[in-house]
């Protein structure tokens, strides 16, 4: 070997530390198991003649027929293997036939002459810019679901078997450059330790449900895959979003301690989840779950959670040719309602771009839908829509505590329409017969700067403010967090975000209402310590940070916590602010999280 060569081959096998998106927290040590799921590389064009046309459609209907019994074959054997996560895969059954992808694939397969495989390729490539081109960071990853399913179809075109994941026989962690959902539905807990992926995010579906499986997992990689090669010896980090390749024996032993001490403290505080969030002076703390499947809200009973603090209704709206029907919608409120058991369950409606997210139809974009025709305004606009909805909420409200939940509110009169219209769907249910409760709470969701500021006036109409983090700090500071160029100016701890949530809770307790938490704050522990000082009472949060929340809550003094807010206020650099809150609390997070103690430096680091 010449010294070149050596020198090479020291540097594959440095340590290396990559940073992803911490999807499923946790940590795992083991050899890199490679899984090609690029799909069909290679796909050649070639002219149809005219007598030719239809042989080639049946062709292609064939391999769709083919992906749906494949499916099928899936959801089946998958019921009741990762909590019922089946929809994604029949999400994925509808697109099959979705008129975007299916009929736009026949059409061009006829006015341009040409093979099934090229037409769907030229057909996906449109459909996926349509959906990257959205705001909305669900509808954006909905782009990976047209693609998925459109591999899927082309490997039965050309002939090429799927990867089949079950059949893996040792314990390994997946790298891949993205794993699909029925990929991951695939999944043996007693072989596959964790995984990472080049693609995919936090509300990608593949997140979701490995969220469900409750395996270290990072997604978002980038280019991971150049980097690991088949048995590599690596360390996946789901806690802070890192892998780590060939690691060092000393960096070896610091994981091994940290994921048993991680997995120690883990069952500990499931545990103890059932107990309730009270701080050390005495007062409980509501923690609630956030679900987006109907199937999640067992996953939220096994963590603990207190009730549903919002349930996002847009998943049983994608993807399809028309709207769910009202009964539909009601059995599967109903499920919900019914497995909480007593325990609140916040119903948000529709809260999408409406048509564009209803068979998978992004065609008429708009030039800026985050403040377009979305949540509230889509409802209103679209009485027969909402109605069905209204009815289906107020009819499962008869089998438990139910609160609605009104989205991207930013005026009086769209609350007074939405009580119009909820008082008509009663009227109607009454006449019909049919069981149905009137007596809930109405909600808004406060995630426009104008709620904020008219926060007093719009509070005689409501029962509670539920505050949408996400959005709120998104238009305060003029930020787009998907957007690379200015996404490091998106600030949770911003001083104009810290005043407008100060005066949302003070116009609260003036007004004698509640008020809650359901952005990605409430699930951050840098942040509890400040929402607990502004005087929010319940927090909802991802089913799977609930026992850590509560847990962080059980060491907190409210008092304490009012002072701190004080101290804070009065200082106007976000960067500031985080460091006041690492050197108050940071020792106390980092037995949260199994980590070395927190420092403003060390999280920074984290974080390139």
């Amino acid at each position: 070997m010449t010294a070149k060569s050596t020198h090479k081959a020291i540097e594959e096998t440095k340590e290396r530390t990559f940073k992803g998106i911490g999807v499923s927290p946790g940590i795992c040590i083991g050899k890199a198991y490679r899984v090609d799921t690029g799909g069909v590389e290679v796909v050649k064009k070639y002219q149809i003649e005219d007598d030719g046309l239809v042989e080639e459609a049946n062709r292609f209907k064939t391999a769709v027929r083919k992906a749906g019994d494949e499916l099928q074959a899936l959801i089946d054997s998958s019921r009741n293997k990762f909590n019922g996560h089946t929809p994604i895969l029949e999400t994925h059954q509808v697109l099959l036939k979705d008129k975007m992808l299916y009929r736009r694939t026949l059409d061009t397969i006829e006015k341009e002459k040409i093979n099934a495989e090229w037409a769907l390729r030229k057909v996906t490539g449109i459909l996926k810019s349509m959906f990257q081109e959205l705001d909305d960071p669900y509808l954006r990853e909905r782009a990976v679901d047209v693609e998925q399913v459109s591999e899927r179809i082309l490997r039965n075109l050309v002939g090429v078997d799927a990867i089949n994941i079950s059949e893996i026989d040792r314990r390994v962690i997946l790298v891949a450059e993205e794993l699909s959902p029925a990929e991951t539905s695939e999944i043996n807990l007693e072989r596959i330790k964790g995984f990472i992926t080049d693609r995919g995010g936090m509300t990608s579906h593949t997140g979701i449900i490995a969220r469900t499986l409750e395996i270290p997992t990072v997604l978002g990689m980038g280019n991971i895959t150049r980097h690991i090669e088949n048995d590599d010896l690596i360390i996946v980090d789901g806690l802070q979003g890192l892998v780590i390749v060939h690691p060092r024996e000393q960096t070896i032993l610091k994981y091994e301690e940290r994921g048993y001490q991680y997995e120690q403290f883990k069952a500990e505080i499931i545990r103890d989840s059932f107990c309730e969030a009270q701080t050390v002076d005495g007062i409980d703390i509501k923690i609630m779950g956030n679900i987006e499947l109907p199937e999640e809200v067992v996953t939220v009973r096994d963590h603990g959670g207190d009730g549903i603090g919002l349930y996002r209704t847009e998943f049983q709206y994608m993807n399809r040719l028309k709207a769910p029907s009202e009964d539909e919608l009601f059995e599967k409120y109903r499920d919900v309602v019914e497995v909480m058991a007593g325990k609140p369950v916040t119903i948000r409606t529709l809260d999408i771009n409406g048509d564009k997210a209803m068979s998978g139809n992004p065609e008429s974009t708009e030039p800026n839908p985050a403040m377009g025709l979305r949540g509230i305004r889509f409802c209103l606009q679209r009485p027969d829509i909402f109605t069905s909805q209204l009815r289906a909420i107020l009819r499962a409200a008869a089998y438990g505590e139910v609160r609605l939940l009104l989205p991207m509110i930013s005026n009086c009169a769209e609350i007074k329409e939405t009580r119009r219209l909820l008082a008509e769907a009663a009227d109607a249910l009454k006449i019909e017969g049919t069981p149905f409760n009137l007596d809930i709470k109405i909600g808004i969701m406060v995630e426009v700067p104008a709620t904020v500021i008219m926060a007093d006036v719009i509070a005689e109409h409501v029962d509670f403010f539920s505050i949408g983090t996400n959005d709120l700090i998104q238009y305060t500071l003029a930020v787009d967090r998907g957007n690379p160029e200015v996404a490091h100016l998106y600030h949770p701890l911003h001083p104009a975000v810290l005043r407008m949530l100060e005066r949302v809770t003070k116009v609260a307790a003036e007004k004698k209402i509640e008020v809650y938490m359901c952005g990605e704050m409430a699930g951050d522990l840098v942040y509890v310590p400040i929402l607990l000082g502004l005087g929010l009472n319940e927090l909802s949060m991802s089913p799977q940070a609930i026992p850590m929340v509560k847990c962080f809550i059980r060491t907190l003094n409210l008092e304490e916590a009012r002072e701190f807010l004080q101290d804070i206020l009065s200082v106007h650099s976000a960067g500031e602010i985080r460091q006041m809150v690492y050197h108050r609390y940071g020792d106390r997070m980092a037995r949260m999280m199994a980590e070395p103690p927190l420092t403003q430096q060390t999280r920074e680091t984290q974080s390139i």
